[in-house]
């Protein structure tokens, strides 16, 4: 799968032909404007995907927002298994120093102390210790599959909690060996990665330890196979997930009208940038006017989905169709924020000194090392950006006077080192060239990206500037224009009514702006 941080082919197929094909017959329609103007108007179009209504806000239940959630959780489940290949279940253990781990702690203490009393009393009291085998053998038979009748009969057997009392009542029980008997069996469905657990069971000699570990272990094992089971799931999951996650964010839309409200928000701002642009490109002397200006709405599409990259995920809301991949889109930003500045880093470095330090590859390695380092954490808000810009500046300094000395070239003068410590310093001032050259040029890369055809197996040219952080940003726009085919495959037919919309509303709206004034 493209989303789990390994370099990938841009646009791998991820659903077939027929799903990936219904985005761009949705777009097709309304790419050139040749589309008649009852196309715009007809009912073509989900009512409840409109972005825009004269009717009145319908009032929504209770009821309608618990199932809106349920459908939202379980598309968002569904979407994380499919699309992240390291997705698994965790224990989320409570810290011990906490009010709650410590008050778990003396309550399951109690527990196993009152068992220890009652095995340990003459005559023993088994009661307690009969319930826990129960549960036990409900454990065991959950890990079963339909076809193990045989162990099954002989769990059931083994572990009958009647037959179990009766013995206890003539005090002819052998906990010890019901125990036994239940840690050879955890042997024989347990994962491999358990087979230690198992061993220490067989080492322990307290029958009350016994059983408090043998739950312990269960407990990991049925962690084993939910995780087991959401593997085996992936596949089906990852070729059933545009119609599956479409049609629960229909159901949504169906409980919660305003489910694409932000959504519309989104795509709007990039319809009002276009329209300016093409305004200001209709009244620049000397360009022809004969021809009326359009809006793409792919391009507009993409512009919204380059936004993403500079989007402020602590402050601002994402696209309700985009909420599934915030974490990885907010990851990818931060990761794209660090390469910006080693680029930067790297070609005010080049310029300065450039003539120097030319063909020494191991150094430029060694300083991009440098600077990745001290810059981890960069999008913390206790990072300080400039003072770590001007330790990497000093650094750079020490490495390329080390290098130069041990080639006996002299070092560089006090007032180069002044110089270039000051300039990566002024990296993070706004409006900096440096830093507006290299976003350009990467938003120029990102773009391209997104203008390739699907499937696409090879990668776009680097624009100039960005040679050392080729291989990060190939890999990083590899997961980047993945998440936003995707991304496209689900959600295309949303887009396509939304754009429908706003560009026919803003359709008169263009060709009055792009007209030129007449005096």
């Amino acid at each position: 799968m493209p989303f789990n941080g390994e370099k990938q082919c841009v646009g791998e197929d991820q659903t077939s032909d027929s799903d990936s094909s219904r985005f761009s017959e949705s777009m097709a329609s309304l790419s050139d404007y040749e589309c008649s103007r009852q196309s715009f108007t007809s009912n073509s179009s989900s009512k409840s995907s409109s972005p825009a209504s004269t009717s009145p806000p319908r009032v929504v239940t209770f009821d309608e927002v618990m199932a809106a959630a349920r459908n939202l959780s379980n598309m968002t489940l569904a979407h994380e298994i499919a699309v992240n290949e390291n997705f698994q279940l965790k224990h989320d253990a409570l810290p011990d120093n906490s009010l709650a781990g410590r008050v778990k702690h003396i309550v399951h203490q109690a527990f196993w102390d009152v068992l220890e009393s009652e095995l340990n009393a003459d005559p023993p009291e088994y009661e307690h210790a009969i319930k826990l085998f129960e549960e036990i053998r409900e454990i065991l038979l959950s890990f079963l599959i339909p076809c193990g009748n045989r162990l099954r009969n002989q769990i059931c057997e083994v572990l009958d909690t009647d037959l179990i009392r009766q013995q206890a009542e003539h005090s002819a029980v052998d906990i010890q060996g019901l125990a036994n008997y239940v840690i050879s069996t955890m042997g024989k469905l347990c994962a491999p990665v358990r087979d230690n657990d198992i061993r220490e069971l067989k080492a322990t000699g307290n029958i009350v330890e016994v059983l408090r570990q043998i739950f312990h272990v269960l407990d990991l094992m049925k962690m084993d196979m939910a995780n087991f089971t959401i593997r085996s799931l992936r596949p089906h999951l990852q070729r059933q997930l545009v119609e599956y996650e479409r049609t629960k964010f229909q159901e949504i839309l169906e409980e919660t009208p305003s489910a694409l409200d932000q959504t519309t928000e989104w795509i709007k701002e990039s319809v009002n940038e276009e329209l300016l642009s093409l305004s200001e490109t209709a009244l620049t002397p000397g360009v022809e006017n004969s021809s009326k200006p359009t809006l793409s709405p792919t391009l507009v599409l993409n512009n919204s989905y380059l936004k993403l990259l500079q989007w402020d995920y602590q402050k601002k809301e994402l696209p309700e169709t985009l909420m599934t991949d915030g974490a990885r889109l907010q990851e990818l930003t931060e990761k794209l924020n660090q390469l910006k500045i080693i680029a930067c880093l790297s070609l005010i470095t080049n310029n300065m000194v450039g003539a120097i330090t030319e063909g020494l590859p191991e150094l430029a390695n060694r300083l991009k090392r440098i600077s990745a380092v001290l810059l981890e954490g960069m999008n913390k808000e206790t990072f300080n950006l400039k003072e770590v810009l001007n330790s990497i500046g000093v650094q750079t300094c020490v490495e390329v006077n080390k290098t130069l000395m041990e080639r006996g070239l002299p070092t560089l003068n006090s007032e180069i080192q002044a110089n270039l410590v000051g300039q990566f310093s002024s990296i993070e001032e706004e409006d900096n060239p440096i830093w507006s050259l290299i976003d350009k040029r990467i938003q120029l890369y990102m773009k391209s990206l997104l203008c390739l055809p699907i499937p696409q197996k090879c990668m776009p040219p680097m624009p100039g500037g960005l040679a050392v952080i080729q291989q990060e940003l190939e890999a990083l726009g590899s997961q980047y224009a993945n998440i936003v085919n995707l991304n496209k495959q689900v959600y295309g037919p949303f887009y396509a009514n939304i754009l429908r919309k706003l560009l026919f509303r803003e359709e008169t709206m263009g060709k009055v702006d792009a007209s030129p004034p007449t005096n």
